[in-house]
């Protein structure tokens, strides 16, 4: 079933996009070509083939958590260009009203 202007239009409203009818009429054999390809694809379908999200099999590789010897704040703040009461200072980049 090859879809037409007024298909291409009246789907276009439910999208809420607004086309001329030049662009339906140009668009119509375009989906049709995809909706078909769709359909080819949907015929390929069988019960005994896995489905896949991914070309590969992934894991997630996930190291322990351990505690280790990090900076001091003192450490941390040393290459800071600017510092307040322990923390970085940074310029503000909201207004107040944010």
């Amino acid at each position: 079933m090859a879809l037409t202007a007024d298909d291409v239009a009246r789907i276009a409203g439910l999208a809420r996009l607004h086309l001329t009818e030049d662009e339906c009429a140009a668009l119509a054999p375009e989906l049709d070509i995809i909706l078909s390809s769709v359909e080819q694809v949907s015929e390929v379908t069988r019960d005994d083939i896995v489905m896949m999200t991914h070309a590969l099999p992934l894991t997630n590789v996930m190291r322990p958590d351990v505690v280790t010897p990090s900076l001091t704040p003192e450490q941390a703040l040393a290459g800071a260009p600017a510092e307040e009461d322990g923390r970085f200072r940074v310029p503000q980049i909201l207004g107040e009203e944010a």
